[in-house]
């Protein structure tokens, strides 16, 4: 996408620059229009002056031609207003010694802003001045548009991720840059935080407003391919020139849209990375949980007045989920983590039962998933409890991932002495307590014997549970059970001494985890 639009200077900036001030100029009609772009200034004296015309122009006159014939004086403002002029400038003297009535009215009817001078004042200063201006803001803009257009190829080529092409075009731009899906929802920002915030903070009435005049500043560019549109890109509060704004714009959405068709979407979709992106600041807690409350609601969550439910999901398929708690109307955030965990923060309203409404989700995505792991944490009424509720999901998730008959939705209350040694998997002490209890096997070459030990005390010491999940029988079992009491030199019937090698089982398994 190309912009045709040059770089252009305001009738109010032209009428503010010191050489037209010396001229007294007054302006006598059309004061609304002040802000109509001046792409060239032409000195025309001729009374048909319209048909030389191609729109933008300021034109500049004596209106000796036209003293003393009202008809042709009004047919003068008209064909300029027919020709898309920015302005007419009538230089007051011998042919006007003031601001003609009838031009004056039908400039005003019109739109037309008609500036008159009344101090004499030569045009070819005016003209000068403005086009040497026209023509450096022309080639400042073009400059300025190829630095953009370089430096994000580069990235690009460089494989950079969304957000550091996003930090490029704030950098630019000097004001805050937003990445949105056709429904106004938040993909991705760039810019100072403290500005961003701001602009995320009432994003839903702002983003709407966003759509009307680019004269605040608020400049959008579509993104999209073989006739389909699925974004676009919003400069905030750009504080230059609106053709200049628009070319960054366009600039900018060129490259996102090239970025996406060479596969800058091969780490998930915008949306997914944008979730991805919020979660794990919440999981990480660097940044505090109000300051992401705008990112949010602008995100599409509700938040408001709400009940937020944290997740940590083991072994699921990430769309899986999203298809199921789309099917469920759940409102949610769904990104995935390390180690095949996916985070899940749902949003219910307060009259909503959250315990059911989670048993209902799990109880889902286990009948399609059966290996799947949902791990909760209790309902947080505030968003600021909402990180907490999180890392509390990943740790019972982390705690119980080699468990055997879990409920559909585990708790902190589930995971007993796996949730302690999970903490204290770092503990050197610990450490040398496991390698020192598992001696004999780890120094083996016989995993088997690990495995078929780690089951048997899972399942409490249940010879025949253990031997059906081996698929072996009873007296091999046997076999191996004395194989594993020998390496250990240890008495498994023993409580204590099962007890011993059960927890230095736990410390080892989280520490290789």
């Amino acid at each position: 996408m190309t912009s045709t639009l040059e770089p252009a200077l305001s009738v109010r900036q032209v009428l503010g620059l010191e050489r037209v001030l010396a001229g007294e100029p007054e302006v006598v009609a059309g004061a609304a229009q002040l802000d109509r772009p001046v792409r060239w200034v032409h000195v025309a004296e001729a009374a048909d002056v319209g048909v030389m015309l191609s729109g933008g122009e300021m034109v500049l006159t004596t209106g000796v031609l036209l003293a003393g014939d009202e008809a042709a004086q009004a047919e003068y403002i008209r064909s300029l207003h027919r020709a898309e002029a920015a302005a007419v400038v009538l230089g007051l003297g011998r042919a006007f010694p003031a601001a003609p009535e009838v031009m004056r009215r039908a400039a005003e009817r019109c739109g037309l802003p008609l500036v008159v001078l009344h101090r004499p004042f030569p045009f070819a200063e005016l003209t000068e001045e403005v086009q040497s201006r026209l023509v450096r803001r022309k080639f400042a803009a073009v400059s300025l548009s190829e630095s953009v257009r370089t430096a994000l190829t580069g990235l690009i080529t460089a494989g950079a991720p969304l957000q550091r092409l996003l930090d490029e075009v704030a950098q630019h731009s000097a004001c805050p840059v937003v990445v949105t899906n056709l429904a106004h929802r938040v993909l991705a920002t760039a810019g100072e935080r403290s500005a961003v915030d701001d602009v995320l903070r009432d994003w839903e009435r702002i983003s709407r407003q966003a759509g009307g005049s680019e004269g605040d500043g608020w400049i959008r560019a579509e993104l999209g391919g073989r006739g389909e549109r699925w974004g676009r890109i919003v400069l905030c509060g750009y504080r230059g020139d609106t053709a200049t704004g628009r070319l960054l714009a366009d600039r900018a959405a060129e490259a996102l849209v090239l970025h996406r068709m060479l596969g800058g979407t091969a780490t998930g979709s915008w949306e997914e990375q944008s979730a991805q992106s919020l979660l794990t600041d919440l999981v990480s807690g660097v940044v505090p949980a109000r300051q992401l409350l705008p990112r949010a609601r602008a995100a599409g969550l509700p938040v408001n007045r709400r009940t937020f439910v944290p997740l940590v999901v083991r072994d699921g398929d990430p769309a899986q989920l999203d298809r199921v708690l789309r099917m469920l109307g759940l409102p949610s955030l769904v990104a995935e983590l390390a180690d095949c965990a996916t985070a899940v923060l749902l949003s219910l309203a307060r009259d909503q039962d959250a315990g059911v409404l989670t048993a209902n989700f799990a109880a889902r995505l286990r009948s399609e998933a059966p290996g799947t792991v949902v791990a909760a944490a209790d309902p947080r009424p505030a968003w600021d409890d909402v990180p907490a509720g999180l890392r509390e999901a990943r740790h019972v998730a982390e705690a119980v991932a080699d468990a055997l008959d879990l409920p559909d939705v585990v708790r902190l209350r589930d995971v007993h002495l796996r949730g302690l040694i999970r903490l204290l998997r770092d503990d050197p002490h610990v450490q040398s307590f496991a390698e020192r209890e598992l001696d004999g096997l780890l120094c083996g070459p016989d995993e088997d014997l690990l495995a078929v030990l780690r089951t048997y005390l899972a399942t409490g010491r249940n010879k025949s549970r253990t031997a059906q999940l081996h698929h072996v029988s009873r007296p091999a079992l046997y076999r191996r059970l004395e194989a594993i009491q020998g390496r250990l030199g240890v008495d498994l019937d023993d409580f204590e001494q099962a007890a011993s090698v059960h927890i230095a089982l736990l410390a080892h398994d989280a520490q290789q985890g």
